[in-house]
């Protein structure tokens, strides 16, 4: 009897989104990036084709109707990390496959690792599975992080069938893949890290999750030239997605939920990196106005919301008289463009010379700030540096202001000005609109606003 002959085709994918071409083009149809097409072959047995009809004719497919299927309450194990815990939506759930993104370097392996030594020592049985590092490298980095139990079992594999194996004879509930990007599929004739097989090493280690009730953290890499496939193309095959965020020279990592089937999405867990690890953040707001200046013009003190937690950051503004011809402006961890629109309106609606100033703006610890609720900080912070006269050091402004000039509302109010009291401010500067929104205290004066000219009036009689 003849062997079947394996056919083999050549498509295109796209290294930023996944994007699948029968032939090349210039620009991704799909994310409309350019030169991003890259040639890879697939190869399909015929082998494949009759196991995949000997299952239909055997009925191993499984149909039922919505009315039959009976829901449990999905266990969810806690990693002993309350932060992430927090972002995961209250633990791991079993059998869930989790994606955990982020740069090169910025701890991703750390953060795994620790969890592994904390639900190891509770009991846990975990394999780590490491394609970028020897034994003793890993030994290396867990010695400066503590005391690990036996539970916790490493191994030093890219080949995906073998790891499927180990996994079936361990039988361990938590699976760590450090990273997508170096295992590989024998059957997948493109090198490992291409789009083709890291798509296909995921789908492997889904079918494991669910076939085998595992808890499977995958580690996939992001990298500013695109050269690797990136977390985009698994964005849609996991159950959840977490992005590891923060700079090289700052202290503190920002875990953030961007998909999540078992609980809410955009939450954030803060770390910060130490010589031994990852350290939780219990109380991000005082670890962000930790040293904050007395008395400085330009500073003010506003809220952010990071998924349903309230988080105070302090906003700087410098603003001076500038000594060329073109007035230079400059944001960091704001919107750059968001800074010429609230000087736009404060120079057409309250008046202010602004168009021969530069004007630097930050915000302090390095976090980066995108919610339009710190519109009104921004402005007090600018309006203080260009007259040159203080804030009130136990001052918090936040709502979002308008093309007119107005202050709108903005959401969850008394979440901000709960986190507000707490720290000790005694004022909160809030829009007009969320009144009856609020429960006052005697802890904190709340001062209701409803355009820009009113904030800065008021601000100059506190």
């Amino acid at each position: 009897m003849a062997t079947a002959k394996v056919k083999t085709k050549t498509v295109f994918f796209c290294n930023e989104c996944g994007y699948e071409s029968p032939k090349w083009v210039g620009q991704c149809p799909a994310c409309r990036e350019w030169n991003t097409m890259v040639e890879e072959r697939i190869s399909g047995s015929a082998s494949a084709i009759k196991s995949t009809k000997e299952a239909l004719s055997k009925g191993e497919t499984k149909v039922a109707s919505i009315s039959q299927i009976s829901l449990k309450e999905e266990s969810k194990i806690s990693t002993g990390l309350k932060e992430l815990d927090r972002v995961l939506g209250g633990g791991v759930v079993q059998g869930s496959l989790t994606l955990v993104g982020g740069d090169p370097g910025i701890g991703k392996s750390t953060l795994l690792l620790q969890t592994c030594r904390l639900m190891g020592n509770a009991g846990e049985k975990i394999l780590y599975v490491s394609g970028e590092e020897s034994l003793k490298q890993i030994k290396i980095r867990a010695l400066r992080i503590g005391d690990f139990s036996d539970n916790v079992e490493l191994m030093c594999e890219t080949n995906l069938a073998i790891i499927e194996e180990v996994i079936r004879k361990r039988q361990p509930k938590i699976v760590i893949i450090d990273s997508i990007q170096t295992m590989y599929i024998e059957d997948v004739t493109s090198a490992p890290g291409s789009v083709s097989q890291v798509r296909e090493s995921t789908g492997i280690l889904m079918r494991i999750a669910k076939g085998m009730d595992v808890s499977v953290f995958i580690v996939g890499h992001v990298t500013k030239e695109g050269t690797v496939a990136g977390p985009r193309v698994l964005e849609h095959m996991v159950d959840t997605v977490l992005y590891f965020e923060g700079d090289r020279h700052a202290s503190y990592r920002v875990l953030r939920g961007v998909k999540n089937r078992f609980g809410s999405t955009n939450e954030i867990g803060v770390f910060e990196m130490r010589e031994e690890g990852l350290v939780e953040v219990a109380n991000p707001s005082e670890f962000m106005l930790e040293g904050r200046p007395k008395d400085a013009s330009g500073c003010v003190v506003s809220c952010s919301m990071e998924g349903t937690r309230p988080i105070l950051i302090e906003i700087q503004a410098l603003v001076t008289r500038t000594n060329f011809g073109i007035p230079r402006r400059q944001a960091q961890g704001a919107d750059y463009n968001r800074l010429n629109l609230l000087m736009a309106v404060l120079e057409k609606r309250v008046g202010l010379s602004l168009g021969d100033c530069d004007a630097y703006l930050n915000i302090a610890g390095g976090i980066k700030v995108t919610e339009p609720a710190v519109d009104l900080g921004i402005v007090l912070s600018v309006v203080s540096s260009f007259r040159n006269k203080p804030l009130p050091a136990d001052l918090v402004a936040f709502g979002e202001v308008g093309l007119s000039g107005e202050v709108r509302s903005i959401s969850q109010i008394e979440g901000r000005v709960k986190e507000a009291a707490k720290l000790g401010f005694k004022k909160c500067m809030v829009p007009l609109s969320g009144r009856d929104l609020i429960k006052e205290t005697d802890e904190i004066k709340i001062y209701y606003v409803s355009s820009v000219s009113e904030a800065i009036q008021l601000t100059e009689g506190l």
